[in-house]
């Protein structure tokens, strides 16, 4: 489905291209210039957009994508350090015990991580190389950290014995949910392009949107990231951990049923066809 011998071929002649010259301009050009350049090259924000990814994340994004566009760095390679970050940071999990300076390691790494997840798209924009792979690379990374990190935390704590063994079935059906909610979006929105519908709906100037972007802040996963600095107090992680994939499971259930019925609507016959 993805022609990605096409998009390295395309991506090699624009290296060709670009050369050395591109590069030297790119140095030459003020980092504040690159950082207004891509503040108004910015996609709308979605109205379901949650606050923090909102808000935060995508200005971090900019600053981060303005230093990497500057530095050379292509998408891909962001993607690639967004990747590392966040798995090294899932990793710590499973090696060491939860302490407060675990948390902030953990948290920290994560949020950072997220943080270049959102430059990619922003360097790929910036430089016209968007590509179908560079897209697929960046779903992989996504859904891979999605499973990933509940798992890792159920193991990490059953390894050093600090909760009851029952709650462990949390973050292990939070791997399920995280995997079927990350699939059902992005089947969702392939769906709604194959007929014509469009996938996001920007936010609008004047707007109150940024109601609805605190009211979904539970299933903001820079809220999970932040979630993971209070892995000092056990009690208390748990508690907030516990909420978020109950609210996670309650969006994936009234979703599903959304999408579904808007998906059944545009297979029904047209009145009149």
């Amino acid at each position: 489905m993805r022609q990605r011998l096409r998009a390295r071929s395309a991506a090699r002649r624009m290296i060709g291209r670009c050369g050395v010259g591109e590069t030297m301009s790119r140095r030459d050009e003020p980092y504040l210039a690159v950082v207004n350049r891509l503040a108004r090259a910015q996609k709308p924000a979605a109205r379901s957009s949650p606050a923090y990814s909102r808000f935060v994340n995508r200005r971090l994004g900019r600053y981060i994508a303005a230093w990497a566009y500057r530095a050379g760095i292509s998408a891909n390679g962001v993607t690639a350090i967004s990747a590392v970050i966040t798995f090294t940071s899932i990793a710590l999990l499973l090696l060491f015990p939860p302490s407060l300076w675990l948390g902030a390691a953990v948290g920290g790494g994560l949020l950072l991580g997220y943080a270049f997840d959102s430059a990619d798209g922003q360097v790929s924009r910036l430089t016209g190389s968007s590509s179908p792979a560079g897209e697929w690379l960046d779903h992989m990374v996504d859904a891979t950290k999605a499973s990933t990190l509940p798992i890792a935390l159920a193991v990490g704590f059953y390894r050093f014995e600090v909760v009851p063994v029952a709650w462990l079935l949390v973050p292990l059906a939070f791997a399920i949910v995280s995997a079927v909610l990350f699939f059902c979006m992005i089947l969702t929105e392939q769906l709604r392009r194959q007929h014509g519908v469009q996938s996001l709906a920007p936010t609008e100037p004047g707007s109150a949107s940024w109601v609805r972007a605190v009211l979904v802040a539970p299933m903001d996963y820079g809220v999970l990231c932040l979630s993971f600095l209070l892995l000092g107090w056990v009690p208390g992680f748990v508690v907030v951990y516990t909420l978020i994939v109950a609210a996670s499971t309650a969006f994936l259930v009234l979703a599903a049923v959304k999408w579904f019925r808007e998906l059944d609507a545009l297979s029904a016959p047209r009145a009149g066809a």
